[in-house]
């Protein structure tokens, strides 16, 4: 939706952009949030949004470029001559800088970084060396650091000569004269302490890092769970490389979400937003696991198919199917919809699986005897008592099993060391109506023989 904000002053920024009035439009917008100048840029025709952009001072229009998506990146970028692209590329942090030649086409990337001053290219070169979703591509070398040897005084005097872009200010570091790590702590700790006492007084030495090869997942969690807004990357020797904020953390989260939303619902993960996809990308991201799923269906067909005769025999038991085939689907998805975000969490580690499958194996027992129950009185008026004791038994049971195998898959996914979304609701409730069909069927054989003998 178009802020109503944005709508409302477009036809005085075209005037003032017409009228060539670029002071008083960058004043125009000085008070506007980041977000909002962003996508008044996006509002704007080609010619307009270059001129636009220009009248931003070089930090304001970096930081407004750093909130388009990728795609407006990517396409804006080509729109803006190379003197404004080196004027962009400077000013942005290391870390969107990175991510906006990750997603650049290779030319494109090429042209950008033949633009960068020889620091700011040693850098990116060795942001972009990191795995794709490691730490490394999304820490940021701009932090504070400071030597044990510097008295507090010292420390303070630094931080104000070296640490104008660093991209938190709570948090202090400590490295050697090899930039190995030693300590990080609160700057208050610093500022409360005597001018002519020693940095090293102010170590505990206790402090949590992360190394630039782990899953970007990783450093989600270990800020959640240390409550800080920033830890340090350090490499192999413990060299301190960066650091990672939380700012960056929320973006992983959104995205991980995002991507775990695709996968429950059978879609391929989308690596842009929706609004920017074009029908055939989102035919191709959907019609995989559609096609895979119909052969799976398959296996209902021929569960059907065996038990045919029984059908025409007890027509009742048609009334029935898809209750029952339904209410095992839903099950496993609520069980596997648990497990999956648990262990996404770090709520559940995998050596507890024993003990999430004893607890839902309770769970189960008591799902199972309710819906069971139900069920065997809407059996028993449609069809007498057989019939209630057959579809009855077969409701525990089916829930029974889906319960069990929603709880099961997303640790063995797991454990085969693939993403446990992929136990998603299609899946699951594909594989229990096939799965359901043959113990409802099953059932039925058995009961309605006997009682026929």
């Amino acid at each position: 939706m178009i802020n109503t904000h944005i709508e409302v002053s477009k036809p005085e920024i075209k005037r003032l952009i017409e009228r060539h009035k670029w002071r008083e439009l960058a004043a125009f917008v000085k008070d506007w949030p980041d977000p909002e100048v962003a996508d008044l840029l996006l509002e704007l025709e080609k010619n307009e949004r270059v001129l636009f952009f220009r009248s931003l001072s070089r930090k304001r229009a970096a930081d407004v470029f750093a909130h388009l998506d990728p795609e407006h990146q990517d396409s804006f970028v080509k729109e803006l001559s190379d003197e404004d692209n080196r004027h962009l590329l400077a000013n942005l942090s290391p870390d969107d800088r990175t991510a906006l030649l990750e997603e650049l086409p290779a030319e494109v990337t090429q042209r950008m970084m033949k633009l960068l001053s020889a620091e700011d290219l040693k850098e990116a070169r060795q942001l972009l060396g990191y795995p794709d979703e490691s730490i490394g591509r999304l820490m940021t070398p701009d932090y504070i650091a400071v030597r044990p040897d510097m008295t507090v005084q010292e420390a303070i005097e630094h931080i104000r000569r070296t640490g104008r872009d660093s991209e938190t200010f709570n948090l202090v570091y400590v490295t050697d004269e090899h930039g190995k790590l030693l300590d990080a702590f609160r700057l208050r700790r610093l500022i409360l302490a005597e001018p002519d006492a020693k940095v090293e007084s102010l170590m505990d030495y206790k402090f949590v890092g992360l190394t630039a090869f782990e899953d970007r997942e990783y450093a989600v969690q270990m800020i959640q769970r240390y409550d800080v807004n920033a830890l340090p990357v350090v490499d192999s020797e413990g060299v301190l490389l960066g650091i990672v904020t939380v700012d960056d953390v929320l973006d992983v989260v959104e995205e991980e979400v995002t991507e775990d939303f695709h996968k429950s619902a059978a879609v391929a993960p989308l690596d842009r937003p929706y609004s920017l996809a074009s029908p055939v990308f989102l035919y191709r991201k959907r019609v995989g696991w559609l096609a895979a799923l119909i052969f799976v269906n398959l296996l209902s067909a021929a569960v059907i198919m065996t038990y045919e005769e029984y059908l025409e025999t007890f027509a009742v038991l048609a009334v029935f199917m898809t209750l029952l085939i339904a209410s095992g689907g839903n099950t496993g998805a609520q069980s596997a919809t648990l497990m999956v975000r648990a262990i996404a969490t770090g709520d559940l580690e995998l050596n507890l699986w024993g003990r999430a499958l004893a607890k839902e194996l309770f769970v189960g027992l008591m799902l199972a005897t309710t819906t069971g129950f139900l069920t065997y009185l809407l059996g028993f008026w449609r069809g007498g008592v057989d019939i209630g004791i057959v579809v009855g038994a077969s409701m525990f049971c089916i829930v029974m099993v889906a319960n069990l195998f929603g709880v099961i898959l997303p640790f063995t996914l797991t454990r085969l060391k693939m993403d446990p979304a992929v136990a998603s609701s299609p899946l699951i409730t594909t594989l229990m109506d096939a799965i359901g069909l043959l113990i409802y069927f099953g059932i039925a054989a058995l009961m309605l023989d006997l009682t026929a003998g």
